[in-house]
Order: structure tokens, then C-alpha cells, then sequence
């Protein structure tokens, strides 16, 4: 039945086409009405046929192997980091993306099963996320370096921000580009405030609670001067937590790592002499490092793992479901990323990266 009706959708949209083109319409109204009465259509009986029809791969079809250059044994694994780190997936219309976390786990585990796979390159271009998101996949690059023994490299492209640099503490070596910005060693409270629109409006929240503290950071008013201490406490365990991390990783002296902790950026040059970094070089030049700390011969395989095969696919792609970097949408808005991805919340990112389209 569903798979009826959705051709049956279809099958009208095209009876009205047929209609207004019999018709000569040149009409806006007649135009915008057919889209509408398409648009109706196609959400309702797509909605009925999804348990049989699928429309675009998904994160339901497996991860597949590509090799995108050489032919000698062992593999240098390339696993892209793109975008605002988060264990949140991404509902779409006609597909649900998965998190960056639940995206760049299911490689590593993929790729613990394969003995070929010797080294991982990090491609990294993100400002930061989420400190539990971040963290989670920190732990799980120290943990299948540990399990696996392979190498791990960190190549930084656009951006590694905040989360985006936490994450490539493991590595082995971490390589930035020469425009490459990094840094942003810290952390962010970020929740909104509605006290003084509400106050506009004259909207108010009533609050019974168990404590005085237990709607602290509330965003319907305005915060103590003891809550905004223990936000601040809370804010500073998270940003040292990281700037040890980096003192550990990178080892790095305590003038250096008081002068990272004022959370300011780097151009990439500025990093490798403070030592966030090891050297600057692009793609290739990690594709190399990689091959030579594993072991492996020049012509070792590169490989991805993709949802779909890519024409023409090469080393820079990084998308792992669908064409291009971003998903599908059918209507954009046209809000920064921030008002729309980002939660309340604690992060390791630079926040006026993630506002960017």
C-alpha cells in the first residue's frame, strides 16, 4: 500500500503538470500552487514508503573500502574530521546523518579488523564541539592506538580549533598547512539568555524548586552572583583538564602553557615553534610522514571508507555518505550553525568558527 500511493502521488503531480501545460499557464499563483500541492504529495508519500523505499544512502548501508592511491601491501587509512564535533546525529528530511562520533568510531572499529591497516591519518578541519564529544573520541584514538599498535598522524586543514586540536593529542605527529588556524585552548559555557526579550513581551516562567540551585543557568533569568562562581568553577576544571592534556601530549614547559591557556588562536607557523605542532606541510607531506612512521613502502594503499563510490575521488574528498561536505536540505534558512546545532552546554571550540556556513 505505501509503495502505491507513492506512485499514485506521483502520477497526480504529473496529471497537474500535464494540466496547467494544456493550458499555456504562465501564472505565478498557478506555479506556486503545483509546487505546493508536489511538495505535499511527495512529504506525505515518501513518509508512507520509507520502510520500502529509500531514497539516498543513509547511515544504514555499510562502510565500504576505496583505495584511492598505491598498490603495495599495508594500508594508511585516511579519516576525515569535519565540521562542529558532536555525538548528536543529524536528522535530515530524507536521511539521518550520523554524529561525527558515532562516524569516526565505526572506522576505527572497522579498522581494527583489518592487520593491513598500519597507520590512520586524522584529516582534520573543525573548530572544536562538544567537551564530551571531543573527549570520547580522544579516548577512542588512545585506545585503538593502543590496541592496534598503528600509528597515528593529525594533518590540520582550514581549521583545528579548540576540540578539533584536542583530539589530535594522540597523535604521533601532527602536521598543520601553512594557512592552517589552531589553537583556542579552552573552554566555553554557552546557554542563552531570554530574560530581557521576555521583560519586552511580558512573558514570565514560574519555578518550583527542590534546591537553589536547580534551575542554575536557567535562561528565563538572570543568574547569582554564587551561580555565576560555580559556572566559572566548572568552566575552569574543563579548560584545565585540556591544558593538561597538551602538557602531557605535547610536552610542553609552564611558561608555554600559560601563555596557550589565555585560549587565543594560531596561524601555523606560531604553533610549531610553541610547540603545539611538529611541522608545517600539506596533505602530501602527511600522506608521507604517515607511511614512514608505520613502516610502510611509498606505494602502500591510502584507502577511505565510504557509503558510496566517488568519481574521480582523491585525497581531499571528504565525504563519506553523500556528494560533497554537508547534506541535503530543502530549505535552508540561513541561520549560523551555532543557533541551530549547538545545545546548552559546555564545549572545546572557537565559537566565532562555528557561526560559518
Amino acid at each position: 500500500m505505501p509503495v502505491v500511493k507513492f506512485f499514485a502521488g506521483l502520477d497526480l503531480a504529473v496529471c497537474e503538470v500535464r494540466n496547467l501545460k494544456r493550458k499555456g499557464s504562465d501564472d505565478m499563483n498557478a506555479k506556486t500552487k503545483l509546487f505546493l500541492i508536489i511538495t505535499i504529495i511527495l512529504l506525505y508519500t515518501i513518509g508512507c514508503a520509507a520502510p520500502n523505499i529509500k531514497l539516498f544512502p543513509d547511515a544504514s548501508d555499510p562502510l565500504r573500502e576505496f583505495t584511492l592511491q598505491g598498490t603495495d601491501k599495508g594500508k594508511l587509512l585516511i579519516i576525515p574530521v569535519s565540521g562542529i564535533i558532536s555525538d548528536v546525529a543529524q536528522k535530515g528530511m530524507f536521511r539521518v546523518k550520523p554524529s561525527m562520533v558515532q562516524e569516526i568510531v565505526s572506522h576505527l572499529r572497522l579498522a581494527e579488523k583489518d592487520d593491513e591497516v598500519r597507520a590512520i591519518l586524522l584529516k582534520i578541519d573543525s573548530p572544536g564541539g562538544s567537551t564530551t564529544a571531543s573527549d570520547i573520541l580522544y579516548h577512542e584514538v588512545m585506545a585503538f592506538k593502543k590496541r592496534t599498535g598503528a600509528k597515528i598522524v593529525a594533518v590540520m586543514m582550514d581549521l583545528a580549533t579548540s576540540g578539533g586540536y584536542y583530539i589530535s593529542l594522540p597523535a604521533d605527529s601532527i602536521i598543520a598547512h601553512p594557512t592552517t588556524i589552531t589553537g583556542s585552548i579552552g573552554v566555553i559555557f554557552i546557554r542563552p539568555k531570554l530574560t530581557g526579550l521576555m521583560e519586552k513581551i511580558g512573558l514570565g516562567v514560574e519555578v518550583n524548586k527542590s534546591g537553589e540551585n536547580k534551575d542554575m543557568g536557567s535562561p528565563f533569568r538572570a543568574a547569582t552572583k554564587d551561580e555565576k562562581m560555580i559556572l566559572q568553577n566548572l568552566t575552569d576544571t574543563l579548560g584545565q583538564r585540556f591544558i593538561n592534556l597538551v602538557g602531557k601530549h605535547r610536552n610542553l614547559d609552564q611558561k608555554t602553557l600559560k601563555d596557550i591557556s589565555s585560549a587565543r588562536i594560531y596561524i601555523a607557523e606560531d604553533a610549531r615553534q610553541l610547540g603545539l605542532i611538529d611541522k608545517v606541510g600539506y596533505l602530501s607531506d602527511a600522506v608521507s610522514t604517515a607511511k614512514s612512521l608505520a613502516g610502510l613502502s611509498d606505494d602502500a594503499k591510502v584507502v577511505v571508507y565510504r557509503r558510496i563510490l566517488n568519481p574521480n575521488d582523491n585525497l581531499y574528498n571528504t565525504s563519506t555518505i553523500q556528494y560533497g561536505g554537508t547534506g541535503m536540505s530543502l530549505v535552508d534558512l540561513g541561520l549560523p550553525e551555532t543557533l541551530t546545532s549547538l545545545r546548552t552546554g559546555f564545549y572545546y571550540l572557537w565559537s566565532p568558527a562555528a557561526v560559518e556556513k
